[in-house]
């Protein structure tokens, strides 16, 4: 039998972070703030800026930083209700809580994606909101923005699986007020840990630059599109100095190094990342068993990894599956059947307030994730699309396969 691909390798970092690396050792200039001017993490900010759109970026420590970051910069009261997706990871509401916010979840359809008539009924409670685009799964970003702004509601976008990932055209995360992207190493551009976040506010990057640790006049160095200094920002970063804690939340010079040379590769991830979804997409839709929601029509993904629904199968039937597909060498993770799963919401129990989601429930008891990094082979694909009908086949018996 032809093994299974390692699903968790990632792809060799380019030759030149490699040499922008060796050149950074050998000078010592790891912090971001050293150098008078083009340090690797304000080159990162200005091109990123560039590639996704926007006006201004602040390079941080991890997306959940920048998550952080974006509601303490929106100025929010303490205890304002932020409200999240039900499906989402631990991190999201671990953000809400650590800027001293509280969590309000909503539910979580089928297809992994924002029940617009639940996510209405508890919007007039709410001061902001955090859309996660969960596993790359994009809500109907018109109809949230819609209802948030007729509300005059921020909107944040939790982009951390969604780097390359177009709505209507237009790159997620630059729809809302603040998008939020993450570099750890499952990620379409992999540091191992980082994140960055996106803004056209002048006000609201120069607040969360300052928090993230541009102490004494360090946010001079922090530059506006182009990297040419602009009025607008200088103000606000003159008006806050001074004004808003230091939670030192920086990237360091050594993870943008690592970033950089990534940036040219993204669409060319992408776009195999997606040929490779679909593939498989095809391959399990032709049973009966898998259910893989299609993408809304506005949305183009770009997934490094494959979700599909069990059909018709209960909890032991589910366990079984997961069992014979991991016999077989590919690790399958039921969201509401995996152990501490980060990604249930009933095992957050730091929450100020619990709550009951029976429709996200239903779906994270069936609900199923495989990697499917941007690099493997046809035939790599093939490997894991077979063990996943042969393992699903051991629990139901033969079954017709559509289109065959």
């Amino acid at each position: 039998m032809t093994l299974p691909p390692n699903v968790h390798a990632a792809e060799p970092i380019p030759t030149a972070a490699k040499d922008a690396i060796e050149a950074l050792m050998q000078s010592g200039d790891l912090f971001r703030y050293t150098a008078p001017q083009d340090a690797p993490v304000a080159l990162l900010e200005a091109e990123f800026a560039e590639l996704l759109g926007a006006k201004y970026a602040l390079a941080v420590s991890s997306c959940s930083a920048a998550l952080f970051l974006s509601l303490k910069a929106l100025g929010l009261p303490r205890d304002a209700r932020v409200l999240i997706p039900g499906f989402t990871f631990a991190a999201v509401p671990s953000s809400v809580v650590h800027a001293d916010c509280v969590p309000v979840l909503c539910e979580v359809g089928d297809n992994y994606r924002i029940d617009i008539a639940d996510f209405t009924a508890r919007l007039d409670d709410v001061q902001a909101v955090i859309i996660s685009h969960m596993r790359g799964h994009t809500s109907d970003m018109d109809a949230i923005m819609a209802l948030c702004e007729a509300r005059n509601i921020p909107v944040i976008e939790d982009a951390a699986h969604s780097l390359g990932t177009t709505w209507h055209g237009r790159n997620i995360g630059t729809i809302g007020k603040v998008g939020c992207f993450s570099f750890q190493s499952y990620k379409m551009i992999n540091a191992g840990e980082g994140g960055i976040l996106i803004t056209d506010d002048a006000d609201l990057v120069a607040r969360a630059a300052i928090m993230s640790g541009a102490y004494e006049h360090n946010w001079k160095k922090h530059k506006g599109p182009n990297g040419a200094p602009e009025p607008e920002l200088e103000a606000a970063f003159e008006l806050w100095q001074n004004r808003l804690p230091l939670y030192n939340l920086r990237m360091s010079n050594l993870s943008a190094a690592v970033i950089r040379p990534q940036l040219p590769e993204l669409a060319r991830r992408v776009r195999d990342g997606l040929d490779n979804h679909d593939y498989v997409a095809g391959r399990l839709n032709s049973s009966p068993c898998f259910d893989v929601p299609a993408p809304l029509m506005p949305e183009r993904r770009a997934p490094d990894s494959i979700q599909f629904n069990l059909v018709g199968m209960d909890e032991v039937e589910t366990r079984a599956f997961v069992a014979a597909a991991e016999e077989r060498g590919v690790k399958v993770q039921v969201f509401g059947l995996s152990a501490d799963n980060a990604r249930a919401y009933w095992n957050w129990q730091f929450l100020p307030e619990q709550v009951e989601l029976p429709q996200t429930r239903a779906m994270l008891m069936k609900a199923c994730d495989v990697r499917l990094p941007v690099r493997l082979t046809r035939a790599e694909l093939d490997v894991i699309a077979d063990i996943l009908l042969a393992s699903v086949g051991d629990v139901t018996g033969p079954m017709p396969v559509y289109g065959t």
